[in-house]
């Protein structure tokens, strides 16, 4: 919204109506909580006082009032002033879910991400230069609309789409019928599914530490508990796994064997011989998330675990949204066919299957080789930019942090030498329009890491960005003494 400064109405007058009228149409009901006073002054382009004094009004008029620990909250709407009738506390609704929420510095994350000036640092996605829009709008010319339907997909997705996964799979060792594939909306969707299909209420699940799991709360909301396993040069260490499976029977192992997120390793050969061996004989299932295999900037990873996996121990998810595009939504689970079944019944319950249009897109892809082709070219510029993002690394931080060089991926894991205080360090660096990944949010005593992503920011972007970093973080250092 824009004020009308020529208006003879007053600017806080205008405020005042702007979030009345968000109130009274049920945009912010009863029980949440307003902007910040700062942050709608800079939406709104006015003095932080012209917004004090507003909300001075708003709570006058019975509106809203200040809560500590929660700044100001929605108490009534137009309509209840007017009625006896108490309004709906959607607020204790909301509280009240099932599904956990975001993580509080996920949610300001993902909002911060769409400011304007922000310099992304730590997003897991391709930068719009590598998106291969012009290539994708010729596979939509050359689709045979006849023939396409845009109704719903059979429960499994896409027939002809999951016959071309088969074929791809094929082509590093995994021996699949499109039975057994199920399409998903990203591998996020597929790990939902798994939680609410396939795990009862306290089930373990073993994984890495740090995990980007530990970010999301699709396992917690459905009462699984997590337990981290120590990572070496090799990735996961498997020494404890079998102890510690016999002391919680009900257990499942997720990992990210190739470029690891956050840490970006990659699990040797030998280390997935012996991590299948342990799950063979304790009979402790897999999910291999493995949506990082096409990023590789040397040589190609080693086989999955699925590959080599002959008692059916392994779920494997793969997906398009790292390689290709974000915006297709459109994964894989691959496994027993009665798991699929199962998995493709809770997803029809879910959201029906997949968009159709977007599992046409992807066949495509597949089918003319362009995926090949696309995933080359992406390639060889995320090395580019990973070489860059270390050359700045080695200039400006030699002194401050520690690093290893991923051989694929998004990341680099970076160690900060001197103290630092997570939150306080994202809360400043946002403030100077850089948005950073703690490595809090994948290990709660990762405290002195940064999950650096060299994917999508510009080169003079990422430049600016490790700048203001060592600007930051000597700042923060000499506070401390």
């Amino acid at each position: 919204m824009c004020l009308n400064r020529q208006s003879s109405i007053p600017l806080y007058e205008q405020v005042v109506n702007y979030v009345k009228e968000k109130i009274r149409t049920g945009q912010w009901p009863v029980g949440s909580r307003l902007p910040a006073q700062r942050k709608l002054a800079e939406w709104l382009k006015v003095n932080r006082s012209t917004i004090s004094t507003a909300f001075d009004e708003l709570a006058a008029q019975g509106l809203v009032k200040s809560a500590h620990g929660k700044g100001t909250v929605v108490i009534n709407n137009t309509w209840g002033l007017l009625t006896d009738r108490k309004p709906a506390n959607w607020q204790q609704l909301i509280e009240a879910g099932h599904y956990k929420p975001n993580l509080a510095i996920i949610q300001k994350i993902n909002a911060a991400e769409f400011y304007p000036g922000i310099i992304r640092m730590g997003t897991g996605e391709l930068s719009p230069d590598l998106l291969p829009n012009r290539k994708t709008s010729e596979l939509l010319k050359n689709l045979n609309l006849r023939s396409f339907s845009l109704g719903y997909c059979e429960p499994k997705g896409n027939r002809q789409l999951r016959e071309e996964i088969a074929r791809y799979v094929a082509g590093f060792g995994i021996q699949t019928a499109p039975s057994s594939i199920l399409i998903v909306s990203g591998a996020l969707q597929a790990l939902q599914l798994i939680s609410i299909g396939l795990l009862e209420r306290g089930t373990t699940l073993l994984l890495e530490k740090p995990s980007y799991l530990y970010s999301v709360n699709v396992f917690q909301s459905s009462g699984m508990r997590f337990a981290g396993m120590p990572m070496d040069s090799e990735g996961m260490c498997v020494d404890k796994i079998e102890a510690y499976k016999k002391n919680t029977p009900h257990s499942m192992l997720y990992t990210i064997p190739n470029f690891h997120n956050p840490t970006g390793r990659l699990m040797s050969a030998a280390r997935r011989k012996q991590l299948l061996a342990v799950s063979a004989r304790a009979r402790l299932p897999i999910i291999e998330d493995d949506v990082y295999r096409e990023l590789w900037l040397g040589s190609p990873p080693p086989l999955p675990l699925k590959a080599d996996d002959h008692a059916g121990n392994v779920l494997y998810l793969g997906s398009l949204s790292k390689a290709l595009s974000p915006g297709l939504r459109i994964g894989w689970v691959i496994g027993p066919e009665p798991v699929i079944d199962r998995l493709a019944d809770l997803k029809m319950q879910n959201d029906y299957g997949s968009s159709n249009l977007s599992q046409e897109i992807a066949r495509a892809f597949l089918h003319t080789g362009a995926y090949a082709t696309h995933t080359a070219h992406t390639r060889a510029q995320l090395k580019i930019r990973r070489d860059y993002l270390l050359e700045r690394l080695d200039s400006l931080f030699a002194d401050l942090a520690e690093w290893q060089v991923p051989t694929g991926g998004f990341y680099i894991w970076l160690k900060v030498i001197p103290d630092i205080h997570a939150a306080a360090l994202f809360q400043e660096a946002l403030k100077q329009n850089v948005l950073l990944n703690p490595g809090i949010l994948y290990d709660r005593d990762a405290g002195q890491y940064l999950r650096l992503s060299y994917s999508y920011a510009s080169f003079d972007q990422m430049d600016e960005a490790l700048r203001t970093l060592r600007r930051i973080i000597l700042e923060q250092s000499q506070r401390s003494f």
